[in-house]
């Protein structure tokens, strides 16, 4: 955090005259064009993963809407969230414990770090006080009320989160039934407040159908390893970027010669 503060300092101090003088070396015209060719292919990439999850999440929503929504089942059991799943609503840690150098647990205070499907590690602290477990459905507890993640590892959660965690090990099924209480969620969002919230009591007394053990194992079987192939792909993404961040000062400087990169 201090390596931040001292950059931020640097270029408050910078005047643009300045910047309009500073030299910069470039590389010739066609090695500029094969490297941006190289990071183009591994943007391709990124891309084709980031679509393949959204598909493969669209699909397991619309899984769960035809097995659990779509027809009525009066002798499917109707219960509360609490009965499926234990909620852990999340407590900030002291401030003076957090770091940007990756010492102690990952902490995620709230929905500022949600991605698409995964949080992004930013903070961490050495006196984590709520933990979330991999894979736990992380929600946003505060305005707005409702938004979902899913904990890519052990963390700790600060106040503006709650973490979801199947009684049985039906974590899709969670997960799922998550999405589908989307709606409900919104309610919270604003009512009666200026800021909407919701407290554990409020999503533990969540109305959910319990459908028989036989009809969750039939959706589990079919969207656990969905869920799996969306986890390996993300992870994917995080190392082509990763790879791509790293390349491009080596590819621009000569370090790394492009005419030997096979695309």
């Amino acid at each position: 955090m201090k390596n931040r503060r001292a950059v931020l300092i640097f270029l408050t101090d910078l005047k643009f005259q300045n910047i309009q003088n500073i030299k910069i070396v470039l590389p010739p015209l066609d090695v500029q064009k094969k490297v941006a060719s190289i990071l183009s292919a591994i943007d391709d990439k990124i891309r084709v993963n980031e679509a393949i999850n959204h598909n493969l999440q669209q699909q397991a929503q619309a899984l769960y809407q035809k097995m659990f929504c779509s027809m009525s089942h009066p002798d499917w059991q109707n219960g509360v969230l609490s009965d499926i799943a234990v909620v852990v609503m999340g407590q900030s840690p002291d401030g003076k414990s957090y770091n940007e150098d990756g010492i102690g647990t990952v902490f995620y205070q709230g929905r500022a770090e949600f991605g698409t499907r995964f949080p992004t590690q930013r903070l961490f602290t050495t006196e984590p006080k709520r933990m979330a477990q991999e894979n736990d459905v992380l929600i946003s507890v505060r305005a707005p009320v409702g938004d979902l993640n899913v904990a890519k590892e052990d963390c700790c959660i600060g106040r503006g989160l709650g973490a979801v965690r199947s009684k049985d090990g039906h974590q899709s099924f969670v997960l799922y039934t998550m999405f589908a209480l989307r709606s409900q969620l919104n309610v919270f969002n604003g009512e009666g407040t200026v800021f909407g919230s919701i407290n554990r009591d409020s999503l533990n007394s969540l109305p959910v159908i319990i459908p028989p053990i036989t009809e969750i194992n039939k959706f589990e079987a079919l969207v656990a390893p969905m869920d799996k192939a969306i986890r390996t792909n993300y992870d994917e993404i995080c190392h082509l970027q990763s790879l791509r961040d790293a390349l491009l000062p080596r590819l621009m400087s000569g370090e790394i010669d492009v005419s030997k990169v096979e695309l």
